[in-house]
């Protein structure tokens, strides 16, 4: 059975009637001085909380951070690597639901609101796709594009689930969620398993193998701004493959009974809040 999509019907709002819920932006970054003022031009109006990762750069990011975030919580992760980073991030995030987006301006803040209504109308964790209707990229190379095709097919078959973009890290989550995901301890100076970019798949997995409501939202990647980027395709390809096989090894393969849960909603659609305007709700 496929797990992770959630249909979202337009009339169908469980939480109307309850008041706004904040939101926290947890953004890791690494020497993006140059890229951070677009990011805070695209920045929505109604985030509550912004907790800025620095990983020891070397440049002026955390300097340019602070002069366009004054209010911003602003941190050193513990450890190196982006894992580490968004876990520092989520340790220190207060607000009701918490985005994941990148300082390079490749994920675009204007679309936190999508992510929030996802979670607003019902969802668990909205997953942002290149793949779907609405969504697409102008920076995946080819040979990105057939590894993440061929690591989204090998998680599919081994969980049982239907991600159409399993290594794309523009995610949001109810913060109460944190503890699905099992992240390693951050106030430890050893490397941990989870600090690399496999943190991504270790999520997506973790909360589609906790029985989850996960909604896709379609996204547009955009091109790094300024600098190169610290993915390393082939090596952290083997990361997210290595992941993944210890996912299942561990035992954390869902069954039919673990996905059964009461909810309101129908499966097999993805809402997307492109479309919202048109009236028009796009089915996979």
């Amino acid at each position: 059975m496929d797990a992770h999509v959630t249909e979202i019907h337009p009339n169908d709002n469980p939480r109307k009637t309850t008041p706004r819920p904040t939101v926290s932006v947890v953004m890791p970054a690494l020497n993006e001085a140059k890229n951070l003022p677009f990011v805070a031009a695209r920045m929505p109006t109604g985030i509550d909380e912004l907790v800025f990762v620095d990983g020891n750069s070397v440049d002026d990011t955390v300097a340019v951070a602070r002069r366009l975030w004054p209010g911003a919580k602003i941190l050193t992760q513990t450890r190196k690597g982006k894992g580490n980073a968004l876990a520092c991030g989520f340790l220190h995030a207060t607000s009701d639901i918490v985005v994941m987006i990148d300082a390079d301006g490749s994920t675009d803040p204007a679309e936190i609101p999508a992510f929030v209504d996802a979670l607003v109308r019902g969802a668990d964790f909205a997953k942002g796709s290149r793949f779907i209707a609405g969504g697409g990229s102008a920076d995946i190379t080819f040979t990105r594009r057939l590894g993440n095709r061929m690591l989204n097919s090998f998680v599919n078959m081994e969980f049982a689930v239907a991600f159409t973009d399993l290594c794309y890290g523009y995610n949001a989550f109810w913060r109460r969620h944190v503890s699905v995901m099992s992240l390693p301890a951050t106030d430890r100076p050893d490397a941990h398993w989870g600090d690399g970019f496999e943190i991504e798949t270790l999520i997506n997995v973790r909360m589609a193998t906790s029985g989850l409501g996960i909604v896709e939202i379609p996204s547009f990647e955009r091109r790094r701004i300024s600098g190169k980027s610290n993915l390393n395709v082939v090596r952290d390809g083997f990361r997210v493959l290595r992941t993944v096989r210890m996912e299942h090894r561990n035992g954390t393969k869902m069954t039919a009974k673990s996905i059964e849960r009461p909810t309101s909603l129908t499966r097999r659609s993805v809402y997307s809040w492109r479309s919202r305007d048109r009236g028009d709700y796009v089915a996979r």
